[in-house]
């Protein structure tokens, strides 16, 4: 998501905050302010085939997720002055230098140290902000919290009518999404959405074997 920095107070004065602290109405309710205010919006779904494969193949769901990152950044159509990363690596610069790695444009990530950021920061170079909870701390974060969470909550309503399935939030705290995946755990249907790798699933199949035992 990217926006005009004169546009920023805007954002808070419309109600943007985390989306894990706003209802599913007010959300609704600013994603299309949002898309009234920003200059480019892109997503990228991330399939659980996508993601089965992936950690098939030993790849960390962090290094997954810097890869759509870095496709996100270089297919922005402005060229942004800095850009704002949630990150979930337990090393914030780490990821944001990954990201740098595999963009094609030229990033250079605040506060990374060592041999690989002494590089001189030229004019035309991207400033990369990466950090925990920046969706909290930064308002063009929590914008692009609220983008992901209604695309998210659209995609789960398509799945739903798809299957007939009441899969709940899809949340692996969501007693609905656990008992939906427990009860259609061999249904071919549902298996097409579950990402095979998910401790969520494991624990169900456990659950499963333990009650057969018991």
């Amino acid at each position: 998501m990217s926006i005009k920095e004169g546009k920023t107070n805007k954002l808070i004065k419309i109600g943007v905050r985390d989306s894990k602290f706003l209802t599913r109405k007010k959300m609704f309710f600013l994603y299309d302010e949002i898309y009234s205010l920003a200059e480019d919006i892109k997503t990228y779904p991330i399939s659980n085939k996508e993601i089965n494969e992936t950690m098939k193949n030993h790849i960390s769901i962090n290094e997954l997720e810097a890869l759509h990152f870095a496709k996100l950044i270089d297919e922005l159509e402005t060229e942004p002055k800095r850009i704002y990363l949630d990150s979930p690596d337990v090393k914030p610069e780490r990821f944001g230098h990954r990201i740098s790695l595999l963009s094609k444009k030229s990033l250079k990530v605040a506060g990374l140290k060592g041999k690989k950021s002494q590089i001189a920061t030229a004019p035309s170079m991207i400033k990369v902000v990466s950090e925990h909870k920046a969706d909290s701390k930064y308002p063009v974060v929590s914008t692009a919290s609220i983008i992901a969470k209604v695309t998210r909550e659209r995609e789960m309503e398509k799945i739903r009518d798809r299957l007939g399935i009441d899969l709940g939030s899809g949340y692996p705290s969501d007693k609905y999404t656990i008992d939906a995946i427990r009860n259609n755990l061999k249904n071919s249907k549902i298996s097409q959405y579950i990402r095979e790798y998910w401790g969520t699933v494991r624990i169900v199949r456990q659950s499963r074997i333990d009650d057969f035992v018991s």
